[in-house]
């Protein structure tokens, strides 16, 4: 995959780099984050590994990680990214995304989705986006409902959590037969 920035008015995607790693620790203290059962944001202090860590992903070719900037204020508001791409059908998964507390709830998530599955569907020509959650993490599997996708099922003991547990997986998918009518309704939220 090849490093892009996508931008539209409200949000810039923008490629991680290692700039990113104070405004990103800035956001993730936006909430306390890391102490998410059901995500993986890291505590303070660990947040340059947390980027090395996507940026060898990257150079391996395994993933496509952003920095998620508000365009309203400039502010980095948290992390989101390709993976796991599949050439032969073809398929991304998008995830590792989580915003600041202050952003959850706004522009930022329609706005972001909107820019990769754009991309995705356009630029890589792809058949289908998938996107997998914590079991536990109800919010998510909302949010990824509100955009149009279709809930596929439970990988069960698919996963481990950062604090060892082993997660269930929920999968999502939107083809891109659904694309079109799908983008007309984020739109729409957009807007309002």
């Amino acid at each position: 995959m090849t490093p892009v920035t996508l931008e539209s008015e409200d949000v810039r995607l923008e490629r991680l780099t290692l700039d990113h790693v104070a405004g990103l620790e800035r956001a993730a203290a936006d909430g306390e984050l890391w102490n998410l059962r059901v995500a993986h944001v890291p505590p303070p202090g660990g947040m340059r590994a947390y980027v090395e860590k996507a940026l060898a992903m990257q150079a391996g070719g395994d993933s496509l990680p952003f920095a998620v900037c508000d365009r309203h204020d400039g502010a980095i508001v948290g992390a989101t990214r390709y993976y796991d791409f599949v050439g032969e059908v073809p398929r991304i998964t998008i995830g590792h995304t989580w915003y600041a507390v202050s952003r959850q709830h706004t522009h930022i998530n329609t706005a972001c989705k909107l820019l990769l599955l754009d991309h995705a569907f356009g630029a890589l020509a792809c058949a289908a986006v998938v996107w997998m959650t914590d079991v536990l993490n109800v919010r998510s599997q909302h949010a990824i409902e509100r955009l149009g996708a279709h809930r596929d099922g439970v990988l069960r003991a698919h996963t481990l959590r950062r604090d060892g547990s082993i997660r269930d997986t929920v999968a999502y998918s939107l083809l891109a037969a659904e694309w079109p009518a799908a983008r007309v309704a984020l739109a729409a939220k957009l807007a309002r």
